[in-house]
C-alpha cells in the first residue's frame, strides 16, 4: 500500500495538472502581492500625506508668529505649543545659528536635518520613536524644526508588510495543498483508469472502471467508458455469434455442392444427372452469393451516407406496391394479405430502401404466420410523423428475443434447418437507423406486430 501511495504522490508532483496548478498559484499570488502593495502605499501615502499637512501648517502658525513678534514672540508661541495637550505629539525646536537649541522639546538639532531647509525622519535621542519633521532657516540666522511623532504610522506600516507576507505565505502553503490534493484526486481517477485498461488488455473485456458515487465529471466519464465497454464486449459476442452463424451457414450448401461434384467424379457421365446436379449446385451458390449480398448491402447501408438521395415518398405507395408484390404468395398459403390507410402519408427518405425494408418484413409476416392467416399492412400518421406496421396473427416471437432477432444471422430457429440466413431484420434494422426511424415490436394477440415510427418530413431525426 505504501508503495501505490509513493508511485502516486511521485506521480502527482510530475503531472502537468501539478505544475499548472503552482503556475496558477504564483499567478494569483503575484496579483495579490501586488493588490496589498497597492493598498500599502496608498495608505500610508494618505497617513503622511495628513500628517505632513499638518506639519506644515503648523509651520505656517509659528512663522506668523516669527513674523510678528520676532524671535521673543516665537520662543513664547512654542512654549504655549508645549504646555497645550492638543498639541501633544508635536515636535519643536528653535536653534541659534549654530544650532544651540533656544526653545523646544528637543536636547538637540538632530544631525539628520542638514542645509537651510527640508523634510526628514529621526529618531530621537530619548527613545526609539520615530519622527518626521520639516525645517527652515530664520530671517535672523536662526533655525526652525516643527515635526510629529510617526511612530504610529511606522508600525501601522510595519502591520501591513507583515500581514503581506503572511497572506503570500499562506496562499502559497494552501494553494499547494489544494493544487496536490487536486491533482491527487485526477492522478488517482487517471491511475484507475489507466490500471482498468491494463488488466483489459491482459484478461479481456470483463473489467469494468470502478465508480466512487461522487456523480461528478470523473463518474460520470467512468461510467461512459464502462458503457462504451459494455458495447465493444456486446459486438465482440455478436461478431463472434455471426462468424459461428456463417460458418453454420455456408457449410451446409458447401457440403451439398462437394458431395454433388464427388459422386458426379466417381460416376459415369450422365447427361440428365448432371444436368441436376448443375441445378443444384447453382441454386446452392445463388443461396451463397445471395448472404454475401445481403451483408454487404447491410454494410453499406450502415457505413455510406445515403441521405443525399431523401426524397419526401408516399408510404402509402410503397405499401401498395410490396402488397401487390407479395399478394400472390400469401395466396399459396392460403392466407391474405391487406392494406389499411390514408392516400397520402408522407416522410423523407430512400424509396428503394424503404421498399426493401417493408418489403422483409411483409415476406418474414407471410412466412412465420401460420396458413391461411391473415397479414395486415397499415400506413397512418401519428405525432407529427408516420407509422408502418406490419401484423400476422400466427404463433409470434416470445417478448425476450424482440431486440435479439435484429442481430446479423440470428434465428429463433436454432437448428437453422430452415431456408433462410437471419439477415432480413438486419436489413430493416439498417434502413430505420439511416432513416432515423424507431422500431418497435408487439404482440398482436395473436401473432406479432412490427411498426417503424419515421420523425417528420421537416424534421432530421426521431
Amino acid at each position: 500500500m505504501s508503495g501505490f501511495v509513493s508511485v502516486l504522490l511521485a506521480k502527482t508532483l510530475r503531472s502537468r495538472t501539478f505544475k499548472q496548478a503552482l503556475i496558477w498559484i504564483a499567478i494569483v499570488g503575484a496579483v495579490i502581492f501586488a493588490l496589498l502593495g497597492y493598498v500599502y502605499w496608498s495608505t500610508a501615502s494618505y497617513v503622511r500625506g495628513r500628517s505632513d499637512h499638518a506639519i506644515m501648517a503648523e509651520l505656517a502658525s509659528l512663522q506668523k508668529a516669527y513674523a510678528s513678534a520676532g524671535r521673543s514672540g516665537l520662543i513664547a508661541t512654542i512654549s504655549q505649543r508645549l504646555a497645550d495637550q492638543r498639541s501633544k505629539g508635536g515636535v519643536y525646536l528653535l536653534a541659534d545659528s549654530s544650532f544651540a537649541p533656544l526653545a523646544g522639546n528637543l536636547a538637540d538639532w538632530p544631525s539628520a536635518m542638514k542645509g537651510s531647509s527640508g523634510w526628514g525622519n529621526f529618531n530621537a535621542r530619548e527613545g526609539r520613536t520615530l519622527l518626521r519633521a520639516t525645517f527652515e532657516t530664520l530671517p535672523d540666522g536662526s533655525h526652525l524644526l516643527v515635526g510629529k511623532d510617526v511612530d504610529d504610522l511606522d508600525g501601522f506600516a510595519q502591520k501591513i508588510k507583515v500581514a503581506m507576507a503572511l497572506c503570500i505565505l499562506w496562499i502559497f502553503v494552501l494553494g499547494g495543498a489544494v493544487g496536490v490534493s487536486i491533482t491527487r484526486r485526477t492522478v488517482g481517477r487517471i491511475e484507475s483508469i489507466n490500471a482498468t485498461s491494463r488488466a483489459i488488455m491482459q484478461s479481456g473485456l470483463d473489467q469494468r472502471i470502478p465508480l466512487r458515487g461522487t456523480r461528478d465529471e470523473w463518474d460520470e466519464l467512468a461510467a461512459n467508458l464502462n458503457s462504451m465497454l459494455d458495447r465493444i464486449e456486446a459486438l465482440m459476442v455478436e461478431v463472434k455469434q455471426v462468424t459461428d452463424n456463417v460458418a453454420h451457414d455456408l457449410r451446409t450448401p458447401l457440403a451439398h455442392m462437394r458431395g454433388r461434384l464427388e459422386r458426379a467424379y466417381n460416376r459415369q457421365r450422365d447427361g440428365d444427372y448432371d444436368q441436376s446436379l448443375i441445378v443444384d449446385t447453382i441454386a446452392d451458390l445463388d443461396g451463397v452469393l445471395r448472404m454475401f449480398s445481403s451483408l454487404t448491402r447491410i454494410s453499406q447501408i450502415e457505413a455510406s451516407d445515403r441521405t443525399a438521395a431523401f426524397r419526401p415518398v408516399n408510404l402509402v405507395e410503397i405499401a401498395s406496391e410490396v402488397v401487390e408484390l407479395f399478394d400472390a404468395a400469401a395466396e399459396d398459403k392460403g392466407g391474405r394479405l391487406k392494406i389499411v390507410g390514408g392516400r397520402s402519408v408522407l416522410a423523407t427518405g430512400d424509396r428503394d430502401l424503404l421498399f426493401g425494408a417493408v418489403a422483409n418484413l411483409v415476406d418474414n409476416a407471410i412466412k412465420h404466420g401460420r396458413d391461411a392467416g391473415q397479414v395486415t399492412v397499415e400506413v397512418k400518421k401519428a405525432y407529427g410523423g408516420a407509422v408502418i406496421s406490419v401484423a400476422d396473427d400466427g404463433p409470434g416471437i416470445p417478448v425476450d428475443e424482440y431486440q435479439h432477432v435484429f442481430k446479423r444471422f440470428y434465428r429463433l430457429e436454432r437448428s437453422r434447418r430452415t431456408p433462410g440466413n437471419g439477415l432480413g431484420l438486419s436489413l430493416v434494422a439498417a434502413v430505420a437507423r439511416l432513416h432515423g426511424a424507431r422500431i418497435e415490436m408487439l404482440d398482436n394477440l395473436p401473432g406479432l406486430k412490427v411498426q417503424l415510427w419515421f420523425p417528420s418530413p421537416t424534421r432530421s431525426g426521431w
